[in-house]
């Protein structure tokens, strides 16, 4: 069987590298384009391109992929995975295939359909997720479940905590459920349109954190979502701050919301609506990142009795 594989960041390499131990045929890979990372501006391979290179699979990265269909095709592929690809699949792909075009979504489908799911199921305070695995139809992440397994979500888990516990779970999927899709024997389940929820990519609004606006709960929810990438921040005295490391109170107060304290033990505490923010580890804009104490010996004591916007 030929596979084609459709994916590009480090969560999509993980997938390919799991298809690659279970002896699967994968005749290529198709990935965003290389780009230029950081501030340095290196160029760097895409997370599955450089699996496919280190493993001699031919790898396409069209600009556009409508305009590469051709070449797509000409591998004649009879099964298509795909994961965290990053554009739409032309109908005429998704209709090649012997074996119909699957899609592994890090979501409680039809919760959170879009490219930021994790982020959005952590800063929606969801207590449960899932990763999906579908059929891949013209309509963003709409296709019937063929198989969907559920983990809770901790009250203090980060991105990176979950994104790494989600790989774990995709990879059982392809181990267990893949083959019985190939044997017909999962069922597939219509998700129900009425329960849609969107997990759209994280924008640059969506990165700032309002403390005029928040409460507590949900403060903590969206620094925690955002970590480690790409990174919550509030702006005081017109100046960015991102916070890395934290933790929540929640108490009564009468203190002004967003208002400096001081430092609290190793963490600085910030008054909330609701509660307490204590920041154990921060990044001052034009700064590394540094713990709550020596942001405080510096920097950090203009800050006390001014407010977080």
């Amino acid at each position: 069987m030929n596979i084609l594989f459709f994916g590009t960041p480090e969560f999509a390499r993980e997938m390919l590298e799991t298809l690659y131990q279970e002896k699967y045929n994968i005749v290529a890979v198709v990935s965003q384009p290389d780009n230029f990372v950081g501030r340095k501006k290196i160029f760097t391979l895409t997370p599955t391109h450089e699996f496919a290179k280190d493993h001699h699979i031919p790898c396409l990265q069209p600009e556009k992929l409508k305009e590469a269909v051709e070449e797509v095709l000409s591998y004649q592929p009879d099964f298509i995975l795909s994961c965290a690809y990053g554009q739409f699949i032309p109908q005429t792909i998704l209709e090649y295939p012997k074996y119909g075009c699957l899609n592994i979504h890090p979501s409680l489908l039809p919760k959170y359909r879009g490219g930021a799911p994790i982020h959005h199921a952590i800063m929606n305070g969801e207590k449960e997720t899932a990763v999906s695995l579908m059929k891949m139809v013209k309509k963003m992440d709409a296709g019937d479940i063929y198989a969907q397994r559920v983990i809770e979500i901790g009250e203090d888990e980060r991105f990176y905590e979950l994104n790494r516990r989600l790989i774990e779970v995709a990879k059982k999927i392809i181990r267990e459920d893949l083959p019985l899709y190939f044997e017909g024997k999962l069922e597939a389940i219509v998700q129900d349109e009425s329960q849609v929820i969107l997990g759209l990519n994280v924008t640059k609004e969506e990165e700032m954190v309002h403390f005029q606006r928040e409460d507590i709960v949900q403060l903590y929810n969206h620094i925690r979502a955002l970590y480690d990438w790409p990174m919550a921040y509030g702006i005081i005295q017109g100046k960015r701050v991102k916070f890395i490391s934290c933790r929540k109170e929640i108490v009564h107060h009468s203190k002004a919301v967003g208002e400096v304290i001081g430092l609290e033990g190793k963490g600085l505490k910030i008054a909330c609506q609701g509660g307490y923010l204590i920041v154990n580890e921060l990044q001052p804009e034009g700064k590394k990142a540094m713990d709550a104490k020596s942001v405080m010996n510096g920097l950090g004591r203009s800050w006390v009795g001014h407010c977080f916007e």
